[in-house]
């Protein structure tokens, strides 16, 4: 979907269409979604409200309402399952589609993806951009080729061509870090990443040499899962100021894990790693983890762990300004008792 979260703002408020606006943000928290036409000022998802002002002093923050954004996508995710049954959700705005069966004997992918953004526009009032082509990888840069509003086919002759003229910041699954590795090393795109051996490649990436030799080649043998397992839930909290005294950040913890434990109990879910996540007044980001033999089973447990992690963290060594509470590793085992949490990690 096209900046979906804001797209679904604008759409529903005529008075914000043709403006740019930010999802989230305000006073202290960032920004969650932006429309294309903030997006001109350099406005992004994860920019911190204040930057993201600065860039743009006409912005709008609108805040978000992911009960809507989720029906949406309940709405959308059936007009995908009348095409086929080989979904894989990425989010609630992405997901990928196997349509080697051509149900509705449309003749092509490409056809098949016109129809499905037809009906998107019809039934939504919304766009979505399709990326079309052999495999998983190409597909989720061909789906960013031409947007808003776009479609792209890469067939399988022209892949390894197409990957070839991108920059491999573009790549889905080489996040900054390794982009910016990259380019120190001189490579910049996927043509400069296809001249190197694999030796040479596994002696600077370790395991992940082999899968980018095989991506910047076209080459990804990943089939479509249509039950993609949910890997955590959690919640977070941006505070107003920042928070330093131990009794104030154990209330605010306590009411994230209440947050947190409402959407464990509506997935279903079972865990065994409890994680805190903290965010400081400079926007330092550090984690803490704590797993257990058994799947945690009730909130007590699961704000115990917290509060415990919290506690080894105490006292901080500088004002914190958001608190988030999530249980990992899920699994589809059945609790046969609690794990037994204490205070003390």
């Amino acid at each position: 979907m096209d900046a979906f979260y804001a797209s679904v703002e604008q759409r529903d408020d005529p008075a914000l269409r043709g403006k740019p606006v930010a999802v989230g943000g305000g006073h202290r928290g960032v920004v969650a979604a932006s429309s294309y036409e903030a997006r001109k000022y350099g406005v992004r998802s994860a920019m911190p409200s204040v930057t993201a002002k600065r860039r743009c002093p006409e912005l709008i923050f609108v805040k978000p309402r992911f009960d809507v954004y989720r029906s949406v996508s309940l709405q959308i995710r059936d007009i995908f399952a009348d095409f086929t049954d080989k979904i894989e959700p990425l989010s609630l705005d992405e997901a990928y589609l196997d349509v080697t069966e051509d149900r509705h004997q449309l003749g092509s992918a490409r056809a098949i993806a016109e129809e499905i953004r037809r009906r998107i526009k019809e039934e939504t009032q919304l766009t979505a951009s399709a990326g079309v082509s052999y495999c998983k990888f190409i597909a989720k840069l061909a789906s960013d080729h031409r947007k808003p509003d776009g479609l792209c086919v890469i067939t399988p002759d022209k892949g390894a061509e197409f990957v070839a003229s991108l920059p491999v910041s573009r790549f889905h699954g080489v996040g900054p870090v390794t982009a910016a590795k990259m380019e120190r090393l001189g490579i910049h795109t996927g043509a400069d990443l296809q001249r190197w051996t694999m030796p040479e490649l596994e002696a600077h990436f370790g395991s992940s040499a082999s899968w980018y030799w095989r991506i910047c080649r076209g080459i990804d043998e990943r089939e479509v899962r249509s039950e993609r397992g949910r890997k955590s839930v959690s919640a977070e909290r941006t505070f107003n100021e920042d928070i330093s005294e131990p009794e104030a950040l154990m209330a605010e913890l306590e009411r994230v894990a209440g947050y947190a434990w409402e959407r464990i109990e509506r997935a279903e879910a079972a865990g065994r790693t409890v994680t805190l996540k903290v965010k400081y007044g400079d926007f330092t980001i550090i984690s803490r983890s704590k797993s257990f033999g058994a799947p945690v089973t009730d909130k007590g447990a699961f704000l115990a762990a917290g509060q415990g992690l919290l506690t080894a963290l105490l006292p901080v060594p500088k004002g914190i300004r958001l608190l988030g509470l999530g249980l990992h590793n899920l699994t589809d085992e059945e609790p046969s008792a609690p794990a037994q949490l204490g205070l003390a990690i």
